[in-house]
């Protein structure tokens, strides 16, 4: 306890700092996660999605940044064992931080994979398996959050794979597919808007001391959906497309509409991609 309280300030610089270049590694890599569709089909340039990063992505941290580190701070090791001993705790997550941000650093230069999320939780049972004990570890949570590296993605998938099929039967096969694309993708937009500002409602807004009711959070959700399915509606009808266009040059204005639920989306997905780590 002397030595937190001795050099309270350096450990709260260092934890900054060290925190400060892990962010950097998460920007070099999920954030490319939210934003690589939108600036790739060319909804987005690389200077607007940046802007748009740096606003949605510090409005989740901030509305899910309590369930994310709840999630790490409780939620990995048992904070019981370092009772006695509680300048262990600062030093491993200090460590934890430099370690994760290390490790971002070398795989993103080298061009490998990697998951922000499995590097900090890794470094975190890492230093309390090694530096404590193995029972230190909360192994069935760990257990827990790992699981969900399998199971989420292979929802995720097959979520996505009834709304390509639906985008091809409603779309894509039909015989005018940009009088199609311009009535269904507000629909896309509406539906994108309702899952993700109900996952914000629900998860996030608890954090700055709103706490909804199901009820509330549904409708609140759905008037969302609304908003996003009339901009979208608005934003499609504003592009102009020659009636007399060729079936290629149709797919192509296709494309046009589509870019409009990319930027969309891409907006919703910046404010919600915190609270798809460790939650």
């Amino acid at each position: 306890m002397d030595i937190i309280s001795s050099y309270s300030m350096l450990l709260i610089g260092m934890a900054a700092i060290f925190g400060f270049f892990m962010a950097w590694g998460i920007g070099a890599n999920d954030v490319a996660n939210a934003m690589g569709t939108s600036v790739g089909s060319k909804a987005l340039t690389i200077k607007q999605a940046i802007l748009i990063a740096m606003i949605f992505e510090f409005a989740g941290a901030y509305l899910a940044g309590g369930e994310v580190t709840s999630t790490i701070r409780k939620g990995i090791i048992d904070s019981a064992y370092f009772v006695d001993q509680p300048e262990l705790l600062v030093f491993g997550m200090i460590s934890a931080l430099l370690a994760a941000g290390f490790w971002l650093l070398i795989a993103s230069y080298l061009g490998w994979p990697v998951s922000t999320t499995h590097s900090i939780i890794g470094a975190i049972v890492g230093f309390s398996a090694v530096g404590v004990s193995m029972e230190s570890v909360q192994w069935a949570k760990v257990g827990g959050v790992v699981g969900s590296w399998v199971i989420t993605p292979a929802i995720s998938g097959f979520i996505a794979y009834l709304i390509f099929m639906s985008a091809q039967k409603l779309i894509f096969d039909r015989s005018n597919p940009l009088k199609m694309a311009q009535r269904y993708v507000p629909f896309y937009m509406g539906l994108a808007g309702f899952v993700l500002s109900l996952v914000t409602i629900k998860k996030g807004l608890k954090h700055v001391g709103l706490n909804l009711g199901s009820l509330e959070g549904y409708l609140w959700a759905l008037g969302v959906a609304v908003i996003v399915f009339a901009i979208g509606k608005l934003a499609i009808g504003r592009l102009k497309f020659n009636p007399s266009d060729d079936k290629d040059m149709h797919y192509t204005n296709v494309e046009k509409v589509f870019a409009v639920l990319y930027g969309g989306n891409c907006l919703c997905d910046g404010i919600c991609s915190w609270l798809q780590r460790c939650c």
